[in-house]
């Protein structure tokens, strides 16, 4: 049995599927693939398929993955073609390796937030609505969990974050805590400038790389 890795990008309009559905449409590539995995026993069998740190639905994927089990040993390369012949357009497999970090091992995840104004407002405007919100030493946004709603300071989670003009567009590049332990989603961060400061803005968010304690890239 042979553990394999497999490397994705989610981007387009494949940032609407869901988790499961996302899980669903992997198990039918992989089978329409003719991939020779391997299965569970007992009274359901089904195949191992195993994601690490999903991505919000909404959000766009640069690099995600996907483990496997496999009975037999294909190169790279083929797992790779095979499966791409039977994905839709907008989830495309980058690369096949073997596993060398656990998705337990995941703290920190890398973002790119585009934000686009929307009328009435500039991209001056926003890009210094955005320094004065993170220029701000308490981020108080409201956080979803199964247990319920409450108020959580986001600021101290917001490790790294540059600005950068985009025409009249403004790019904000994050590093957020994520994993088991703590996560802060960047729609959090775009909640909070709308919420703060009165921004109107559309924003993209793009998910660009994950990373162990030591910001060492997931691998």
């Amino acid at each position: 049995m042979k553990h394999v890795r497999i490397w994705f990008s989610k981007t387009g309009t494949a940032k609407y599927i869901s988790h499961l559905d996302l899980n669903r449409c992997m198990s039918r590539a992989v089978h329409k693939a003719k991939l020779p995995l391997w299965y569970t026993e007992g009274f359901h069998p089904h195949a191992f398929l195993t994601f690490a740190l999903p991505l919000s639905l909404g959000a766009e994927g640069l690099r995600e993955s996907m483990d496997i089990k496999m009975e037999e040993d294909l190169c790279p390369e083929e797992i790779r073609d095979r499966l791409n012949a039977a994905l839709p357009p907008d989830i495309r497999v980058l690369d096949v390796t073997e596993p060398v970090m656990k998705p337990g091992q995941i703290a920190w995840a890398s973002y790119l937030v585009e934000l686009e104004p929307e009328e009435g407002e500039s991209g001056e405007s926003l890009a210094e609505k955005l320094r004065s919100l993170l220029g701000q030493t308490a981020i108080l946004v409201e956080k979803r969990s199964k247990s319920g709603v409450k108020t959580v300071d986001i600021r101290p989670g917001i490790q790294e974050a540059e600005i950068e003009p985009a025409g009249e567009c403004v790019r904000l590049r994050l590093m957020l805590p994520a994993g088991s332990t703590e996560n802060i989603n960047p729609s959090l961060v775009v909640e909070a400038l709308r919420a703060d400061t009165g921004a109107s803005c559309f924003a993209r968010i793009t998910r660009t790389g994950l990373y162990n304690a030591e910001r060492i890239p997931f691998a």
